[in-house]
């Protein structure tokens, strides 16, 4: 049996960002999950998606190491730009844009696609002798007593370990092992996830288009095969997804121009398209015994306004703070009933938020677009409100 200071369950974004955090402050950390991470953009398999990494955000990544290799890649996300489209025809009817020069010199944050994110993070963790990644393999029992928890793994091998991070997922075996219970809310709703190119370079502006159904997101990316990109999220109610999905390029090419209300000109699938459910989740603790809950594993939010990923990185800069602050305690009871105090109001906050806003943006009925738009017009007239929302987005408190 192998003595670490950490397992991290989860090798996603989040958990490999956890093991180059605590790797780089010097604990021994050994990284588990099932799957091989995918390191190409157009892999099968690979994670179409994107991250914006929100300006708190930055100071964490410099921190463990993994800044210096991202930024080249990095796009800026200087204005936040909300666009209503819920009138007669798709075509918008209101904009307001936030542009982060309001709060301060630096962007909103920046974009990055996460197959690039694995390649990079994965290479800053063959810097770490301390750190161990093993994918292939996930985690199937949990044993826990007062002073460390036995992990079993799916080849056998046993790791006892000071502090268990479940970075999971959703359906986190960890959490499960733990008999931590979730609140979960359903949408129907799917969401697809692509790259385009389109001919009206995006200006570093991200744009967030509302008609019903869910939100259509452009996400700026670097230039692509020598055009202007960005990377979609468009979401939808399950069969409308599911038929957008299997359409042919042509006619998806056309949908999706016209659920952009033309805004960058006709848009070019530049990818492959995904799709996955969207659901609304808490956990109903944040630990354990040695046990501490992260990133989806202890909440999952519909893809509004870059939370999701950002608020797994709150969850590991508090669990980075309170292990360096108590090397002595890693683990302990103590650190994480702090841990868990520190985290849950602010996540219950988030996840009832944006599950507000993502059924205002799946308004079907005229009456309830047309009071989607005012509120949205509302609250952008008022500079200490756009302000204090601005800095909200962003994770202040």
């Amino acid at each position: 049996m192998r003595d670490v200071d950490i397992l991290i369950s989860g090798g996603g974004i989040a958990g490999l960002t956890a093991a180059a955090a605590f790797g780089s402050a010097g604990f021994d950390v050994v990284c588990v999950d099932p799957a091989a991470p995918i390191t190409e953009r157009d892999a099968e398999g690979s994670d179409l998606r994107t991250t914006a990494f929100l300006q708190p955000a930055q100071s964490l990544l410099e921190r463990c190491g993994l800044w210096e290799r991202l930024a080249p890649h990095a796009t800026p996300l200087q204005i936040m730009r909300i666009v209503d489209a819920g009138g007669a025809q798709p075509e918008p009817r209101l904009t307001r844009e936030f542009d982060s020069a309001d709060l301060s010199d630096a962007p909103f944050g920046w974009n990055l696609p996460n197959w690039l994110l694995r390649r990079e993070i994965l290479a800053r963790l063959s810097d770490l002798p301390n750190v161990a990644f093993r994918p292939g393999i996930g985690t199937t029992h949990l044993f826990t007593r007062t002073e460390s928890a036995r992990v079993t793994l799916s080849d056998g091998a046993r790791i006892r370990a000071r502090l268990v991070i479940a970075a999971d997922g959703r359906d986190s075996p960890m959490r499960q092992a733990a008999a931590i219970g979730v609140h979960t809310a359903r949408y129907g709703q799917k969401a697809l996830a692509f790259a385009v190119t389109h001919p009206i370079p995006h200006d570093n502006v991200s744009t967030e288009i509302h008609r019903s159904g869910g939100p259509f997101t452009l996400v700026p990316l670097p230039d692509y095969q020598g055009q202007p990109s960005s990377a979609v999220i468009w979401m939808e109610r399950g069969p409308r997804a599911r038929d957008l999905f299997q359409m042919d390029t042509e006619a998806f090419e056309a949908a999706m121009a016209e659920r952009s209300g033309n805004l960058f000109g006709p848009l070019t699938l530049a990818s492959r398209r995904t799709i996955w459910p969207i659901i609304s989740q808490r956990a109903e603790a944040m630990t354990g015994e040695r046990l501490a809950l992260m990133a989806e594993a202890a909440h999952v939010v519909p893809p509004i306004g870059a939370q999701g990923l950002n608020m797994s990185l709150a969850d590991l800069r508090c669990l980075l703070d309170l292990a360096e602050a108590r090397r002595d305690g890693l683990g302990d009871q103590k650190m994480l009933d702090a841990y868990h105090r520190a985290r849950m109001n602010d996540i219950r906050m988030r996840v009832q938020g944006i599950d507000l806003l993502n059924r205002a943006s799946m308004a079907g009925a005229r009456p309830l677009r047309d009071a989607r738009a005012l509120g949205l017009n509302a609250l952008h007239a008022l500079p200490p409100v756009r302000r204090m929302l601005m800095r909200m987005g962003l994770g202040a408190r």
